[in-house]
């Protein structure tokens, strides 16, 4: 093309000559690629001493080879990255390099292994790879070459991750201790306190760049009330074990009583439902007018043989607090006349009283192990005003009936984590009871025994366990109840035959409470 200079105004285009060369079309974008330093076409074709195989080079072979020095033989590639479809019907004339998953890349590296000798490939498996895995050549190549220098075929991992997108918004996990606590309740409103996004603060949550808490009441206790705790912690320690080793009782020797109140539903459910399934409805007349019953429940901790077979479950039994009553006048569902299951609205002592000689004491004696009989047994209760004392003269009388010695003791004021049933007990057997979905008082006490019976001993040994260490927790803080409820991965421990039946407690802890208790 004959030259000529744009800053003419007029240009006289019947001068310009022809020109035979090439001529570059200017609707296309020409983008240089790094990645194809050796001078590949779009065919995946060299050219010169690098094989090309057009067939006019003397070592070049065949129209789809080269991949030697020499440009043949048997590991000549076939195509290398093609043009997209999309990118010629848009008219664009740029060549992308194509990616490989690091799941190929290691399907590549394990045919190369499979079809070669250990630490080198032999001849012709290039080519057979590439044609079996839709790949150009020098990517096998590259791939043999990465796996053998980094360490096999766990060397092929994404170089993507972490290292495309957007930076992370900066975020300091201290400026939250500035916070006060009143604007930390909700992340819409410590995300306003830091002057950042909801959306944000949540992702470092999930990330583990600040906790939730569930913040729990706690009982006030007095400082009688904390030497009281510490010293009925002391007292579970085995004598013999210290204070060199000191070491919890077994307590197999203790039935644990308490009451606790289960109702027909709870005010608030949460179901899982499809997209097109309405809405369940629950209505009652008042939320204060839930049908519920009470029940005093009575557990010692199982046991077991060598071989992890259960010998005693500790269930003693389970009681609610429920009467017979005819019904005083006729309805749609029955009438006057019919026998009627109505639970009890007030628990008095004269009916803990009874409960206790008429129920609990015979299932202790019914239950409890034979080579036992004879040994002082101990139920511990809790300091509500409605429970006897520990002397009662109606309870000492039928306790020490046929050769039993079985006693009444008080657990510490204010100390619920000292009692398996609060600790830990109620919250499973109230999660297995709501499954059944009671509808009236009779499948109320129904349910409720059900569960209490199918609960797994297993399961309720762990909380005997969770108890020596929350005693352990007490001796440490020794000012309150304050403490994280310890976790042992009991069931792994189970799993591999390492549960304990006992746990230990440092000798200084030990000394620290004593010293606590006589100041």
């Amino acid at each position: 093309m004959a030259g000529f200079d744009l800053n003419l105004p007029i240009i006289n285009w019947d001068e310009v000559e022809d020109f035979d060369g090439d001529i570059s079309d200017l609707n296309y974008d020409f983008v240089w690629d790094y990645d194809n330093e050796d001078g590949e076409d779009g065919n995946g074709r060299g050219s010169g001493n690098d094989g090309g195989c057009d067939g006019s080079d003397d070592d070049g072979g065949g129209s789809g080879g080269g991949g030697d020095d020499d440009g043949g033989g048997d590991d000549g590639g076939g195509g290398g990255d093609q043009t997209t479809d999309g990118a010629v019907d848009a008219g664009i004339n740029i060549k992308r390099r194509r990616h490989y998953p690091p799941d190929m890349k290691r399907a590549i590296y394990a045919l190369c292994l499979e079809r070669s000798d250990p630490g080198m490939m032999k001849e012709g498996v290039t080519k057979s790879v590439a044609t079996d895995m839709g790949v150009p050549w020098r990517v096998v190549q590259h791939v043999w070459r990465h796996g053998q220098i980094g360490g096999g075929i766990e060397a092929f991992e994404s170089k993507k991750k972490n290292n495309c997108g957007r930076k992370k918004l900066s975020f300091n996990p201290d400026a939250i201790k500035d916070v006060p606590l009143r604007q930390r309740r909700t992340l819409r409103d410590l995300a306003n306190a830091l002057h950042m996004s909801k959306t944000t603060l949540f992702r470092r949550l999930k990330e583990g760049r600040f906790r939730r808490h569930t913040n729990a009441i706690k009982f006030t206790l007095t400082e009688d009330n904390m030497k009281a705790c510490v010293q009925f912690c002391i007292q579970m320690l085995d004598s013999q074990s210290i204070p060199d080793e000191p070491t919890f009782k077994s307590l197999y020797n203790i039935v644990y009583i308490d009451e606790k109140w289960f109702y027909r539903t709870k005010p608030d459910e949460n179901y899982y439902l499809s997209l097109d399934e309405p809405n369940p409805r629950r209505n009652v007349k008042s939320k204060n007018f839930i049908d519920k019953v009470m029940f005093l429940a009575a557990k010692a901790r199982p046991r077991f043989d060598e071989y992890g077979e259960c010998t005693f479950d500790g269930k003693i039994g389970i009681f609610p607090f429920t009467y017979w009553e005819a019904a005083k006048r006729s309805s749609r569902s029955r009438e006057r006349g019919t026998m009627e299951l109505k639970a009890m609205t007030s628990v008095t002592r004269d009916i803990i009283r009874n409960y206790l000689i008429e129920k609990v004491l015979p299932a202790i004696k019914h239950k409890w192990p034979n080579e036992e009989r004879g040994l002082p047994i101990f139920i511990q209760q809790d300091n509500a005003k409605t429970h006897i004392a520990v002397d009662d003269p109606a309870f000492l009388s039928v306790a020490q009936e046929d050769g039993w010695d079985i006693r009444l003791t008080c657990q510490p004021p204010n100390s619920p984590d000292l009692n398996v049933l609060d600790l830990g007990f109620f919250a499973a057997l109230q999660s297995l009871f709501q499954k059944s979905s009671p509808s009236n008082i009779e499948e109320i006490e129904t349910n409720v025994i059900k569960a209490y019976e199918e609960y797994p001993a297993n399961r309720s040994n762990h909380v005997f366990l969770t108890l020596q260490g929350c005693m352990r927790e007490i001796m440490l803080a020794k000012e309150g109840q304050h403490y994280a409820i310890p976790h042992m991965k009991k069931r792994s421990l189970e799993r591999n035959g390492q549960l304990p039946i006992r746990l230990q407690c440092d000798k200084q802890i030990y000394l620290d409470a004593v010293d606590f208790i006589n100041t």
